[in-house]
């Protein structure tokens, strides 16, 4: 059987993932890819390293703690929190997945001679007929992670195995509790795992050496200026609470200019809108798109957007064109579009522009 690296996060996905695939001969090899420490020396919850060695322990399977400090802040928090003074909200787990984590397990892999690599992921990889690999919606939508993983290459896809796309939360739970493996009721991380409060401006504000953006104005979408904002690192695109401003009707955050300190302002049907332009535009299903070429396809907006019929299209080098046959809501710059096709496969995704 061939031997595969799998990534142990320390949590529950992970370990379940590897004694599945323990179970089925594979020869299996743990790896947990250290990104982050605090400065107390707390780990981020991607990569508890003791948790890990634990399962690796109990699975009986080698395990080889991994040191990718400086990639990952290379890669994921410095374009994070340029992204945030840029005025622009980024989804630093997709990067962290493209260029740190499979680019790492990659590396190991062939360091250490083994043949493929996987992953805790709720996701199914699938060969098109066309030949290129992507990834499709898991059998239970609710932990669905396609969204999260449209950056991937073909080579990283090829080599991938993804055991969990089958399984629902709760069925995973049932396997670590039946075989012994000590994280079955871990709870899930539900924050930045280098945010862990969730306070993105503060940390921004302590970790940066660039000049953070101060207060500036409140404007409405005429530029009249109604109140005073308190920087805007402090907000994104749609968002209602926190604000401040008694203006006798629900305000939203329309857009956010870096370049004039300014947020706008404006009530929620101006949030609206129908078209979405990508930059870094990333195919997994198809090749691309030829020049004035036009295709159907669903697409969704943020992770927890449920994806909607709309077309796509190539509107100059590295733009694509997402056109809604409804109205989506609050498209934010720096967040990622991702489109499947009537399968439920990830035909690609770009960041919003």
């Amino acid at each position: 059987m061939p031997k595969v690296i799998v990534g142990l996060s320390g949590g529950v996905d992970s370990a379940v993932a590897a004694f599945l695939l323990k179970k089925e001969g594979y020869d299996v090899i743990g790896v947990s890819l250290r990104t982050w420490l605090s400065d107390s020396g707390e780990e981020g919850r991607c990569c508890e390293t003791e948790d890990a060695r634990r399962i690796a322990m109990s699975l009986g399977i080698p395990f080889y703690p991994l040191n990718c400090v400086d990639e990952f802040k290379d890669k994921v928090i410095n374009p994070f929190i340029d992204c945030y003074l840029c005025g622009r909200t980024p989804n630093p787990c997709i990067e962290c997945n493209r260029y740190v984590k499979w680019e790492r397990l990659m590396y190991y892999m062939k360091v250490l001679k083994a043949d493929l690599v996987a992953t805790g992921h709720y996701s199914q990889i699938v060969k098109k007929e066309n030949g290129r690999y992507t990834v499709k919606k898991a059998l239970h939508a609710a932990k669905d992670q396609t969204y999260m993983l449209y950056r991937l290459s073909q080579e990283q896809l090829e080599l991938t195995l993804m055991p969990l796309w089958k399984y629902s939360k709760d069925e995973v739970r049932k396997v670590a509790q039946e075989n012994g493996i000590h994280v079955a009721e871990k709870p899930d991380s539900q924050e930045i795992c280098f945010v862990p409060d969730g306070d993105y401006a503060a940390y921004i504000e302590r970790t940066t050496t660039s000049p953070v953006p101060g207060p500036g104005n409140f404007v409405d979408e005429e530029g009249k200026i109604i109140g005073k904002h308190n920087g805007i690192i402090h907000y994104t695109v749609g968002q209602r609470r926190g604000l401040g401003l008694p203006l006798g009707y629900p305000a939203y955050v329309k857009k956010i200019d870096a370049e004039r300190n300014e947020v706008v302002i404006s009530e929620e049907a101006a949030l609206f809108s129908r078209e979405v332009i990508c930059e870094r535009v990333n195919f997994l299903s198809i090749p691309g798109l030829a020049p004035g070429e036009r295709i159907r396809c669903r697409s969704k907006i943020r992770y927890h957007h449920k994806e909607q019929d709309s077309f796509i299209e190539i509107i100059g080098e590295d733009r694509l064109k997402i056109t809604f046959d409804e109205p989506v809501k609050a498209a934010t710059s720096g967040q990622s579009a991702v489109f499947y096709d009537e399968e439920d496969c990830v035909i690609g995704g770009g960041t919003i522009l």
